[in-house]
């Protein structure tokens, strides 16, 4: 008798537990879920935008007579694993002394890792990273958003890259 009153125990407590890790399973997936649709709602908004936000960097660069490269991108969630981004042509991909996509990249680059504006001198360099000033980065809710100019001053590029900035966060 006492065999089978502990086969049947045995069994209801094997259930419970598999019953609790079933939900918490299912709690997962849904958080997965969750995060999956703001990281895509993020992803659509800046795919809606960036044409018009690259537009409004160009305008802003030749409000200035400066020439160069604008990257508009967002990196979903909270730490860097991948990203989307665009890139507009303001009259020159380089000039005489530089590739200015490759110092654009570098800015985004350094951003990508600190999550702090692009030459903050707050680290050591890191190869590949030039240090320039002229990225910007701002979080949003669901994950960053970068913007940089490279063709002009430091301060230009900054200010360039902040009327793109700060047009494309309000839609976040």
């Amino acid at each position: 008798m006492r065999k089978p009153i502990l086969l049947m125990s045995l069994m209801i407590a094997s259930s419970f537990f598999l019953k609790t890790l079933a939900k918490a399973d299912s709690y997962i997936v849904n958080e997965t879920k969750i995060n999956e649709v703001e990281i895509n709602i993020g992803e659509k908004i800046f795919m809606e935008h960036a044409d018009k936000c690259l537009a409004l960097i160009e305008h802003a660069a030749q409000k200035k007579s400066i020439k160069g490269v604008a990257i508009i991108a967002f990196i979903p969630g909270d730490i860097t694993s991948s990203w989307i981004s665009k890139m507009k042509v303001v009259g020159t991909l380089t000039n005489s002394k530089a590739n200015l996509l490759a110092i654009a990249n570098s800015k985004a680059a350094e951003m990508a890792d600190t999550y702090i504006d692009s030459g903050s001198g707050i680290r050591e360099l890191k190869a590949g990273e030039l240090g320039y000033k002229g990225g910007l980065i701002r979080k949003v809710d669901s994950g960053y958003i970068l913007a940089v100019f490279s063709g002009g001053s430091s301060e230009d590029d900054i200010e360039v890259s902040k009327e793109g900035l700060d047009w494309m966060i309000k839609y976040y």
